[in-house]
């Protein structure tokens, strides 16, 4: 028996321990840009040409009390293009993702940031043109 609770007291601690790293994350800032530069977008876009050929996502998470991960997941017309893991290496901590893009595939994209067991976070919306 008192194997038992001692199996289901670690569980619950190994639970909690995840549930609250995975609740700290806190993205503060999401932005489509067209270039980076000293680790900053340099603009925001909600609208573009299809033709440009590359976009970043730049996101800022705050509250990570260890390293872990975060993954963006570009949307096209709700089909994942592309899926791309990023490190979160301090509790304030910016990063960014690219992808480029062929000029058919105009229409409505997204990104989706997820943390490291995969729960949505944030998401944010563009259109290609």
């Amino acid at each position: 028996m008192k194997k038992i609770l001692l199996f289901v007291v670690c569980c619950t601690v190994v639970f909690f321990a995840f549930s609250v790293h995975a609740s700290e994350l806190d993205v503060v800032d999401v932005t489509i840009t067209t270039a980076i530069e000293n680790r900053m977008p340099v603009d925001s876009i909600e609208v573009y040409p299809a033709d440009y050929g590359k976009l970043y996502c730049f996101t800022r998470i705050l509250g990570a009390v260890e390293p872990t991960q975060i993954t963006h997941v570009w949307f096209y017309e709700d089909q994942e293009m592309a899926r791309v893991t990023l490190s979160v290496q301090s509790a304030d901590w910016r990063t960014f993702s690219s992808k480029r893009f062929l000029p058919q595939w105009n229409g409505q994209w997204s990104v989706v940031v997820e943390d490291s067991q995969g729960v949505v976070l944030k998401e944010v919306f563009f259109q290609l043109e």
